[in-house]
């Protein structure tokens, strides 16, 4: 048997798997994938924007366009869509990607060799770490409060780790605890880079679904240097299964993007880019995010609601101003070990929290999501959860 490379060990995490098994199961509380909520698909409108990209472009919606993307649909998100972040770019200045999370490998793929040190959120994205790891990286981990990432601690951690090259950060709604990085905070982050000599990897997919206070420029907009790579995606405020984000860099950083993407799957698909693009100049964006907005609000509040009226007092848990996610910390309660139970005995799934950690995991914690349940199921979903946490410290 021929031995599997050894980048393979990194992929190890079967959690992704599990969160969408239970999502799947009609029976299931489930508080564990981090998707849109189905019923929000624009459905009848994106079918109407399919025929028409069909209509209107004929056979080129079925042919090679180029690694860079579909003219139409770069020209929106330089117009229309990066504006809202406070970033103003030029459809150069981008591609499109196969999702944002393809933004995340190519971006370990262009700047880390095995052995290289990566800054990351304590704790952070799942699905970044699992593509480091694979790299076979080195990570270090910088705590946050309610405000981000701590920029002393991360100041500490660049004069501790001069060899370091990437900051990786979720500065929205961050998954998996929900919290937000402040905007003095992201102006630091940009200065420690250059002064560092670091890239910034801005992963924010959760940007436009802000549904309490005011919307916080992204990182990306106080970058003079070019050190944020800035990645963008429509599988949080669309649709999942069109696979669409974007990567906004230097213009150097964007040719070694299309140089990967060639070398990968040489393009994102043709006729998802023509059904989004369609969709996007015939539909109200802002109309349709409304809409989400104010479900996921509601969810939210249910959630929060349930959590402070049935969990023991000693737990403790964030309030998302925006995006899917609730972050607990429950003490002396080991939340890895209580999944499985319960799932099969009191039918909710969770993520344990351990699996988010680049170091040091903690077992006591656990992610909420509160995205695909109605606000029925979750305070049900979440009484429940609450009974056994109870139990689990009697």
């Amino acid at each position: 048997m021929v031995q599997e490379a050894k980048r393979m060990q990194g992929y190890g995490s079967d959690f992704i798997k599990e969160m969408f098994a239970a999502a799947k199961n009609p029976d299931m509380i489930s508080f564990a994938g981090g998707a849109p909520a189905p019923e929000l698909y624009a459905l009848e409108a994106f079918r109407a924007a399919s025929d028409k990209a069909f209509e209107v472009h004929q056979r080129t919606i079925m042919a090679y366009d180029g690694a860079y993307g579909v003219a139409a649909l770069r020209e929106f998100i330089a117009s229309q869509w990066m504006p809202r972040t406070g970033t103003n770019i030029t459809a150069d200045d981008l591609l499109i990607l196969s999702g944002s999370q393809q933004g995340i490998d190519y971006a370990a793929r262009l700047y880390l060799d095995e052995g290289d040190t990566v800054i990351v959120e304590h704790p952070s994205y799942l699905g970044a770490l699992n593509t480091f790891s694979a790299l076979r990286a080195n990570y270090v981990s910088v705590d946050t409060d309610v405000n981000g990432m701590r920029m002393d601690a991360l100041e500490e951690a660049l004069i501790a780790n001069p060899q370091a090259k990437l900051i990786y950060t979720v500065p929205d709604f961050q998954n998996p605890t929900g919290i937000t990085l402040a905007e003095d905070r992201r102006r630091k982050m940009v200065e420690l880079a250059e002064q560092y000599d670091v890239m910034i990897i801005e992963d924010s997919p959760y940007y436009e679904i802000r549904f309490e206070g005011d919307f916080i420029p992204a990182i990306k907009s106080f970058d003079k240097a070019d050190r944020v790579i800035y990645l963008g995606s429509f599988s949080k405020t669309l649709c999942p299964g069109i696979r669409l984000g974007w990567v906004v860099a230097s213009k150097a950083v964007i040719e070694r993007y299309r140089v990967l993407k060639e070398a990968t799957d040489f393009q994102a698909g043709t006729v998802a880019q023509y059904q989004a693009a369609t969709f996007l100049a015939d539909y109200s964006l802002d109309e349709h995010l409304k809409t989400s907005r104010d479900v996921y609000r509601g969810r939210r509040d249910a959630a929060l609601a349930a959590i402070e009226q049935t969990f023991p007092d000693e737990v403790s848990f964030t309030r998302p101003a925006g995006g899917y996610f609730i972050w607990v910390e429950a003490p002396g309660i080991n939340a890895t070990e209580m999944v499985v139970y319960a799932m099969n005995e009191i039918g909710v799934a969770y993520v344990p929290g351990e699996s988010f950690y680049a170091s040091d995991p903690r077992v006591d914690t656990l992610r909420l999501s509160y995205s695909q349940m109605t606000e029925d199921k979750i305070g049900e979903g979440i009484g429940r959860l609450g009974r056994l946490l109870k139990e689990a410290r009697a």
